[in-house]
């Protein structure tokens, strides 16, 4: 079978998935896509490469991540399938090794973010509860596999879950702007901090020092492109999509520049540098009697968040690939009882364990951010070539600028500009080679059973 033009139905025999998200279950779903590992774990990092002036690349990262929205809000709107970039990508070129290296990119990028969010769960946070913590790889290990269960149990329980642990982790936000603003109020931190660039020099030392902070920072701000893969288990998604992706953009890179703000005012950034559990170190220096412990235990509860909803779009990524023959169809199994893509589960929490062992919390960041930017290049040059697909219902367009600026900002930070560690090259090019190895498997696979694999 060709993979030119997607099926509208799943695999023969294959029950269907359930729409189970509602509205305000979805704009709470983006919202703690977004929340969690990035703004808990790399804040500090961030402050390690920019200074104190690490609100700067959480703004330039929310005007980039905006951009992108725009267009992944119009693409849904016209594919409303499961699938995701990948879809857009062979709508827009219809060249299937591309969309399949798309697809896997977003996979991987998925997984290097569960897989920071396992080694976030097994670092600063983690000690402040208990001095006898166990080695942090069997932590991490352990971690994914309890997350690949629940997500085998439904997605009503994982997106309810989601909803749980979004409201914690914005709690512990919550904390962190009121610690500021009691800062403001008692004259407490150090507003001279705001406007202090780590990076050396002038020119294009600065640019390079603060693009290089804001490829980091971006890494807060991915997850808004996951949601799109919840499109079939969403009700209404025409309707529903637009509100929930730009309401949940915002919401997420409004409070991030004023946590960012608050960070630097309260804690120096070589502090925060050298810290896994950067906010807990704004708590510990606000002045407000809070429980470290329990702080500690809230940002437990965001990573765990951020690795779930990683580890359940990767997985209906599997079933939209599968489903598009990209990936061989036993990917698109349904488990009968649950209606939960079991094998597609399976696969990809192998991965993200496998994963965890190649780097720490900064580096995955750093290459999901990488990998994510590459892709939204790609999605918003798709959104202009499929200008010339029309379709028979109604769908929000967005300006045609917005897509053109979307494309150029993520080429500028996915290029060595950026200033990104050689690793992290290194790590996305081993990731490259296994998906064309993956890509030759299936096309002998497709072959050997007679389908068409071009």
């Amino acid at each position: 079978m060709s993979v030119t033009e997607p099926s509208t139905t799943p695999q023969s025999g294959e029950p269907s998935l359930k729409r189970a998200i509602g509205p305000k279950l979805l704009i709470l779903f983006v919202i703690g896509d977004i929340l969690g590992t990035g703004i808990y774990a790399t804040t500090g990092k961030v402050a390690g490469k920019v200074g104190g002036a690490l609100w700067l690349p959480f703004v330039i990262g929310f005007v980039v991540a905006i951009l992108t929205a725009a267009s992944y809000v119009e693409l849904v709107g016209k594919y409303p399938r499961a699938a995701g970039a990948a879809l857009y990508t062979q709508k827009a070129f219809k060249v299937p090794f591309i969309t399949f290296i798309v697809a896997f990119m977003v996979m991987c990028s998925g997984l290097s973010s569960a897989s920071a969010a396992a080694r976030a769960f097994s670092g600063d946070y983690l000690s402040e509860l208990t001095s006898d913590a166990l080695p942090p790889t069997l932590i991490a290990i352990t971690f994914i596999l309890v997350l690949a269960a629940l997500n085998l149990r439904g997605v009503s329980e994982s997106v309810k879950t989601n909803v749980v642990l979004t409201i914690v982790e914005l709690t512990g936000l919550v904390i962190i702007l009121t610690i500021g603003a009691w800062a403001v109020m008692t004259g407490d931190g150090e507003p001279s901090r705001l406007t202090d660039f780590e990076a050396s020099g002038t020119g294009y030392a600065l640019i390079t020092g603060v693009l290089g902070a804001t490829a980091l920072g971006f890494f807060a701000f991915v997850g808004f492109e996951d949601s799109v893969n919840m499109v079939e288990e969403t009700k209404d998604p025409g309707r529903n999509f637009p509100r929930a992706i730009f309401l949940g953009v915002a919401i997420t890179g409004t409070i991030y520049v004023l946590v960012a703000l608050v960070s630097s005012l309260m804690v120096d950034h070589k502090t925060l540098s050298g810290s896994s559990g950067p906010l807990l170190e704004v708590v510990k220096a606000g002045g407000v009697d809070f429980p470290h412990k329990l702080f500690a235990l809230i940002a437990l509860f965001a990573v765990t968040n951020s690795a779930l909803i990683n580890i359940m779009m990767a997985s209906r990524l599997c079933y939209g690939m599968a489903n598009e023959r990209i990936l061989p169809r036993e990917m698109g199994r349904v488990l009968a009882k649950r209606r939960t893509p079991v094998v597609g589960i399976i696969f990809v929490s192998i991965l993200a364990i496998g994963l965890v062992s190649t780097g720490e919390i900064e580096g995955l960041g750093d290459t999901t951010a990488f990998l994510l930017l590459c892709v939204f290049a790609v999605v918003n040059v798709a959104v202009l070539v499929l200008r010339r697909d029309p379709v028979d219902h109604a769908h929000f367009r967005t300006p045609t600028v917005l897509p053109v600026l979307g494309a150029i900002t993520a080429l500028i930070l996915a290029s060595p500009l950026a200033d990104r560690p050689a690793d992290v090259y290194i790590r996305a090019g081993v990731l490259l080679a296994i998906g064309i190895a993956l890509w030759a498997v299936n096309k002998v696979v497709m072959r050997t059973r007679g389908e068409e694999a071009d």
